[in-house]
């Protein structure tokens, strides 16, 4: 399993990553919103220790981050601190973390609720391959795209083109982003070769062809409102 660790105390973040390692786990470990937020961008781990108290952004705005964007709202988030009022448990749970331990506590303390997280993931295993929308399933696994339980066959770019507004569902996508996330930041050609790869994605997609909305002068948008 690969974990992330946030934590400002250098004497607690080392204890925690030798403590992890030991037990196997990929970790890595930083000292703050800002790198964490770089490596993110790279690599999605399967659960993240965060801390609330950080030198330049506090956990809760990091965990409230993290579930707001469809790319990462699926990773476990287990919060860390020295804080004991309920209030901040509470506002913690509420926004999405998964579990939370306090400090100081111990290294099987930490080792337990780590192997529980992990018991978890590996039971969403399966599900977490699956990426669907409204009759549209996406096999991650067996790059796959099934429509109303029938296998549809996509290029790679349909398929990335797909996946991409399934987890930006509801959110208004403009041409130059979704050029340059598909066919990456070097890519010379025009924003129209977004569009033909739009109108061969809804041909394929039938009836369902109706989710994706253009929004003039910006770009399109998977949404099953009106």
């Amino acid at each position: 399993m690969v974990i992330y660790v946030v934590e400002d105390d250098t004497s607690i973040l080392k204890l925690i990553e030798y403590s992890l390692k030991s037990k196997e786990y990929e970790v890595t470990c930083f000292e703050n919103g800002k790198d964490f937020f770089e490596k993110l961008s790279q690599d999605i781990p399967d659960l993240v220790l965060l801390d609330i108290m950080l030198p330049d952004i506090d956990g809760i705005k990091i965990l409230k981050r993290l579930k707001e964007n469809p790319m990462t709202s699926k990773i476990w988030v287990m919060m860390i601190t020295a804080k004991t009022s309920e209030y901040d448990t509470i506002s913690a749970l509420d926004l999405g973390a998964d579990d939370y331990i306090k400090k100081p506590f111990s290294v099987m303390e930490l080792l337990s609720r780590v192997g529980a997280v992990q018991r978890r993931v590996e039971l969403n295993d399966d599900n977490k391959n699956l990426l669907e929308f409204n009759g549209i399933v996406i096999d991650e696994l067996k790059r796959t795209v099934t429509i109303d339980g029938e296998i549809s066959f996509f290029t790679y770019k349909e398929y990335e083109l797909l996946k991409y507004l399934i987890l930006n569902r509801d959110i208004v996508i403009s041409r130059e982003k979704l050029l340059s996330y598909i066919w990456g930041y070097s890519y010379e050609g025009e924003t129209r070769t977004v569009d033909m790869h739009i109108k061969l994605l809804r041909d394929k997609l039938g009836d369902k062809r109706k989710y994706i909305k253009t929004i003039r002068g910006v770009g399109y948008m998977l949404s099953i409102r009106g």
